[in-house]
């Protein structure tokens, strides 16, 4: 079979011609697209059998017979558009008509996603399901997921995840983890993007990393609960540097993953913006930075009170209310959270309440304030029963006034207890109530466990002492001043007061980083 010449053709072909049919010489052949193939009048005489051969022109297929000369004069062969053939290997749709089809398409989308008041104008150029059918499907396990409308709205690109590509894979991983299921709707509601994620490539080295960081397994699940944008955290950014520079500063090691567990929003903290300038504020204030690391590993959240916004109005507050600047860090180390509430509001209502039952001054609120802190928080019908008490053992007002300011922590302690010691006091001891006005703090100890063993050895000795005395001091220091001559005064004066240094003594060989939640009302 030979093909000498083929030329004029005005559009792309492709001729294919069976190995029987004979040699043929074609001179100037025109190939149109009217579909009609002409042949060179020298084809009459070519002899030969009928043979049939298919010729493509421009993505559609005719057929064609050629036959002997004595059997046919013309020198024509027409093809019909009839004899195309759609289902042919070479067939497809152009590219406009494609175009078309899609922006059709998803103009029903995006029809359907308005009526149900979704507002897709985020959707432009984002991969979206070619049919109503399946963003239906989306939309439908979304709900079931717990998210409204409002949600979807406010990340529209959730719409661009698979249902099972994308949301059932990272939600199975998530459940396979410990994540409860329950607090999948929160969890995606804080953090819809790890609908987009990966479990390989993005998911399983974030919490992999974190147990790095000796949070234990079983505390994955609630760090993630808590904080579930620390799935899309590069691990060698934020989260090493924040973790190292409160290492750089005094936190235990091994007190890592506690402190992380409890509050995990420190892997997404700056350093140089949040952490550092919190830490050398506090330290400005005049709380060492070993004792502010000491806070930290026991109240981790502090690191998230505002600075600008929170603690420096909050200690202007204090100030503001006669609490003396140099009783402040005292204050945040006893209790921190008072440099993270809504300080002011609290101290006008305290401050009002107490002048109202037992006649305070302006200016004793502050040094109440500085002595028991926790006052900002501690509930009005606390005070007022407490107060009442005091007035019903047979203080007068002034007495029980003087007694709040010496000690504060007599507005909240148990109630039932207080009478138990008081009716000790009173039956057993038979002491004047003077010295509970100049002691008022007898309230604060152990019955069993240290007024009464003292109270007897006392009198077995024929000691004749103040209740500071008695009490204000440990068990070894109460046994050496049992062997003292006389009494020294300035001792029976010493009144218990507040330690910085007691947060900064060494540990003991157990860690604290066991997961619990602590509870930022130490008074009810």
């Amino acid at each position: 079979m030979k093909i000498r010449s083929c030329v004029g053709i005005t559009k792309p072909s492709l001729l294919l011609v069976h190995s029987e049919l004979p040699a043929l010489t074609f001179h100037k052949t025109k190939l149109t697209w009217r579909s009609t193939l002409r042949f060179p009048s020298n084809y009459e005489r070519t002899s030969g059998s009928v043979t049939r051969f298919h010729c493509s022109v421009a993505g559609r297929t005719g057929a064609s017979t050629s036959v002997s000369s004595s059997s046919s004069k013309s020198n024509t062969v027409h093809l019909s558009r009839k004899q195309v053939k759609p289902s042919s290997l070479y067939s497809r749709p152009s590219l406009s008509n494609m175009k078309k089809e899609r922006i059709a398409n998803r103009a029903k989308v995006y029809e359907f996603l308005r009526v149900l008041g979704i507002i897709p104008d985020e959707l432009d150029g984002l991969e979206l399901p070619v049919t109503v059918e399946v963003m239906q499907e989306r939309i439908d396990f979304l709900h079931k997921l717990g998210l409204t409308i409002e949600d979807i709205n406010n990340y529209p690109l959730v719409l661009g995840c698979s249902v099972k590509k994308n949301m059932i894979p990272v939600l199975d991983y998530l459940g396979k983890l410990g994540v409860r299921k329950s607090t999948f709707t929160e969890f995606l509601r804080r953090y819809p993007q790890v609908l987009h994620a990966s479990v390989v490539v993005d998911l399983a080295p974030v919490v992999k990393y974190l147990q790095g960081l000796d949070i234990k397994p079983n505390d994955i699940p609630r760090v993630l609960e808590k904080y579930p944008e620390v799935l899309g955290f590069k691990l060698e950014g934020t989260m090493s540097t924040s973790v190292a520079y409160l290492v750089g500063i005094g936190v235990s090691r091994r007190e890592v993953g506690g402190v992380l567990t409890k509050y995990p929003e420190i892997l997404g903290m700056r350093v140089g913006r949040v952490i550092k300038p919190f830490v050398e504020y506090l330290e400005g204030l005049g709380i060492p930075r070993l004792a502010i690391a000491r806070l930290i590993e026991k109240r981790p959240h502090i690191l998230g009170f505002g600075l600008e916004e929170r603690v420096k109005p909050n200690v202007a507050s204090l100030l503001e209310f006669n609490v003396r600047k140099a009783s402040l860090p005292s204050i945040v180390a006893q209790y921190p959270e008072i440099i993270g509430v809504d300080l002011k509001p609290k101290l006008l209502g305290q401050r009002s309440l107490i002048q109202s039952i037992i006649d305070l001054e302006p200016e004793d609120f502050g040094t109440v304030v500085e002595k028991m802190p926790q006052i900002v928080s501690l509930s009005n019908t606390s005070m007022v029963k407490h107060a009442d008490f005091l007035k019903g053992c047979g203080f007068s007002l002034q007495q029980v006034r003087s007694m709040v300011v010496e000690c504060p922590q007599i507005l909240a302690l148990n109630l039932d207890i207080m009478k138990l010691s008081f009716d000790y006091f009173q039956m057993e001891m038979q002491r004047p109530l003077d010295d509970l006005v100049a002691f008022p703090a007898f309230f604060t100890y152990g019955l069993e466990s240290t007024i009464k063993p003292r109270d007897k050895i006392v009198v077995k000795k024929g000691f004749k002492c103040s209740l500071s005395w008695l009490l204000n001091c440990s068990d070894e220091k109460f046994k050496e001043r049992l062997n003292y001559d006389t009494i020294e005064m300035e001792e029976m004066e010493t009144m218990p007061s507040f330690d910085m240094n007691s947060l900064m003594e060494p540990r003991s060989d157990e860690s604290d980083s066991d997961y619990e939640e602590d509870s930022d009302d130490e008074y009810a």
